[in-house]
């Protein structure tokens, strides 16, 4: 029989994409039972190992050449288990299951949000013809890792602070809903696969670095990831309302995406 590396490289990536899962599944044990503060610690910590997971695969596949539809499928089924119904666990056990019912349904939308967005990134990452589109400039809605970011970061932050893990669950309710409609809304995130190196990129990246390292240093390193996520969807945001402002003043949309068209992509996109 003759060995087909091409083939064998084809595993690599999905042994990445395995591995995110593998995080999310233990996160969710760790958050079964009775759960102590040490047990909330470790699934938060999980799901950064799935996040890391998330972010080789794809880099793996085009490194060696071996992006393919399938694996923009399980890359999302992945970010379903690792993104959704881990956090939401989480969510759960460590505050909303103090309201009860409401608790449930509150984590359940959160799942439930983020499984429509991979749904719908799915159906416009791909080309009539099945294969991936090109990779766009812009992300349609609040990509769930970073939602799931958000969730862990204020996690681990409320530790910091309080020594425990006790938290008020209307105060998360607000959170989780709020990241829930981002996640679906139809708000332009950039992916920041256009960036281009010039003195304006270099200082803003500078200074986004630099506050969340002093942020880091004075209060805690979780503090930095919650900075710097809500950051991320504090500009999304604003474009959005600037760009809605040029419509309604009859100037052109500055959020079109020229890459956007029905062309095979040349790497896997990994805005899910």
């Amino acid at each position: 029989m003759r060995f087909d590396l091409k083939k064998a490289l084809f595993i690599l990536p999905n042994l990445f994409t395995l591995s995110s899962i593998f995080c999310g599944f233990f996160a969710v044990l760790t958050c079964l039972g009775d759960p102590t503060a040490e047990s909330f610690y470790k699934a938060a910590l999980l799901i950064v190992f799935a996040m890391f997971f998330d972010t080789i695969d794809g880099r793996v596949a085009r490194l060696t050449k071996t992006q393919s539809a399938f694996g923009v499928q399980i890359d999302s089924i992945a970010d379903v288990v690792s993104f959704g119904v881990a956090p939401a666990i989480l969510l759960y056990r460590w505050s909303l299951h103090q309201l009860g019912d409401a608790g449930i349904g509150i984590s359940f939308v959160f799942l439930a949000c983020g499984a429509i967005r991979l749904a719908r990134f799915n159906v416009l990452a791909m080309a009539p013809s099945g294969a991936p589109k090109k990779p766009s400039k812009f992300i349609l809605g609040l990509p769930i890792p970073g939602a799931a970011g958000i969730v862990v970061s204020i996690v681990v932050a409320n530790f910091a602070v309080t020594g425990s893990f006790e938290a008020q669950p209307y105060l998360v309710s607000a959170v989780v809903i709020a990241l829930s409609f981002f996640m679906v809304s139809t708000i332009k995130f950039r992916s920041f696969k256009d960036v281009r190196w010039g003195a304006r990129s270099i200082f803003l990246a500078l200074a986004a670095v630099g506050s969340a390292t002093a942020i880091a240093i004075v209060l805690h390193p979780a503090f930095a990831l919650v900075w710097m996520l809500a950051g991320y969807i504090t500009i999304g945001v604003l474009e959005a309302v600037l760009d809605i402002s040029r419509r309604i003043a009859g100037k052109p949309s500055r959020l079109v995406d020229s890459a956007a068209e029905d062309k095979p992509a040349e790497a896997q996109s990994k805005d899910a």
